[in-house]
């Protein structure tokens, strides 16, 4: 039977009524030959899927298939929860040539650079990624992106979103690098997320919140990819970590800390951050302290990795930190995994190209993560990370019925998770390699 409808309503880009549950009246059969469910410690054979509207309604070999079904079998693939990335920036993409990004960033005007965050969205998704959670973004088009995604306006992954990053004067989060004078007084403050002192962090939480923020971001330490900072140094005070954690949990929001050295991260971890992202130079004893408090590290080696036949087109002193962090995280990541630390995948898109996000599976497992552990830090333990563990991150009845097949056994080619061949988000099929699919 044809499954037409769902794939062209998926498709249609430029159709106002693109949302969740749009799939039609009638349920549809998903069939592969393995599935995932986003837990278990190995596939199930063969894989079967039923979804009414926009949610699962069974999983698994002995689930009922509705008469009326339309069935789509996709052979000799796996199915799996759509995958979560943690970590993405969908506003930007970063060029090879340093000084044009800067150059690119001063000319675009902002409805121009939403069309190009659409874009990266849509490319998102097509990789298998239907949930991400977008950390850090200007003027808000983080915030306009996922509004227009949940309006069925453009096609793109379900958002969690920052609305922007928080951080200290002349840190990673702050307009460095440039003459005193060539943007006119310094003007950095709240909508740019600069804040000074623990009641200013807890003013710029609620700034954050007030415009739209889902979560809440905020730099520890120094970043890579800016040019007045060290990438290793505390940026904020443990008074001001300490009031922008509580014043996020107590609006009910997740604190995701971009954060490389290791001292800044065990002030974060002991002021209650829910995950740390990136942590290239984490210790042992830091990486203990996340195991035992269940904090989260979101690793992005597809960042640092991403950078190193590039570096020489940086500046000499943004090269010199990439370097020394793409030394130390390799080692930091395999000591997560023999210590036990809790991992999300998360990937830092659009240092690199947006939909290339899958390449993260691989480093994970080159660097000694069990594949099917791979599968669930971008799936249950993402969704657990994110907060969204009742809706997303496993294949079972009630859950939204986000859907991704691989094709052949990922458990033996981690790499197939790059060439997905069926998206579905919500209950509507957004890519298709049926040969009867217009997404063909």
């Amino acid at each position: 039977m044809s499954s037409a409808l769902p794939i062209a309503l998926g498709l249609a880009l430029l159709t106002p009524a693109f949302q969740e549950g749009d799939g039609g009246d009638r349920p549809l059969v998903v069939k592969a030959a393995r599935l995932f469910d986003g837990t278990s410690d190995r596939l199930v054979e063969p894989g079967l899927v039923v979804v009414e509207g926009s949610r699962v309604v069974a999983v698994g070999p002995d689930a009922e298939i509705p008469e009326d079904a339309e069935v789509i079998d996709l052979g000799d693939a796996t199915l799996s929860p759509g995958f979560i990335d943690c970590h993405t920036h969908l506003s930007d993409q970063l060029d090879a040539d340093f000084n044009a990004i800067i150059v690119r960033g001063l000319r675009r005007e902002v409805p121009e650079q939403t069309l190009y965050a659409a874009q990266h969205a849509r490319r998102t998704i097509e990789a298998g990624f239907t949930t991400v959670r977008d950390v850090g973004a200007g003027d808000y088009i983080d915030v306009g992106l996922r509004n227009g995604i949940d309006a069925g306006l453009v096609i793109g992954p379900r958002m969690l979103v920052s609305a922007g990053s928080l951080g200290a004067r002349g840190g990673h989060g702050d307009v460095t690098g440039f003459r005193h004078d060539a943007f006119g007084d310094d003007q950095t403050g709240r909508d740019e997320g600069i804040a000074v002192g623990a009641d200013g962090f807890r003013d710029a939480v609620r700034h954050r919140v007030k415009y739209g923020a889902d979560v809440i971001k905020f730099h520890a330490s120094g970043g890579v990819l800016s040019p007045g900072d060290e990438v290793d140094t505390p940026q904020l005070t443990v008074e001001e970590m300490t009031a922008l954690i509580d014043e996020a949990h107590r609006l009910r929001k997740t604190v995701a800390a971009h954060c490389h050295g290791d001292s800044a991260a065990q002030d974060a971890i002991r002021c209650g951050v829910d995950s740390i992202e990136h942590g290239s130079f984490l210790s042992d004893e830091t990486l203990a302290m996340m195991k035992d408090r269940g904090t989260y590290l979101v690793p992005t080696l597809m960042a640092g990795h991403s950078l190193e036949d590039r570096l020489d087109d940086f500046p000499p002193e943004i090269a010199e930190k990439a370097r020394a962090a793409i030394d130390s995280v390799d080692r930091m990541f395999r000591d997560a995994i023999r210590l036990g630390v809790p991992i999300a995948f998360g990937t830092d898109a659009g240092v690199f190209p947006h939909g290339e996000n899958p390449g993260e599976f691989a480093l994970m497992v080159g660097l000694g993560m069990d594949p099917i552990a791979a599968l669930r830090a971008a799936t249950s333990s993402a969704a657990d990370l994110i907060d969204m563990a009742d809706q997303v991150g496993t294949l079972e009845p009630g859950k939204l019925a986000d859907l991704v097949a691989i094709p052949g056994d990922p458990t033996e080619d981690i790499e197939a998770t790059g060439r997905v061949v069926f998206v579905m988000k919500g209950g509507v099929v957004i890519k298709s390699a049926r040969p009867d699919s217009p997404a063909d």
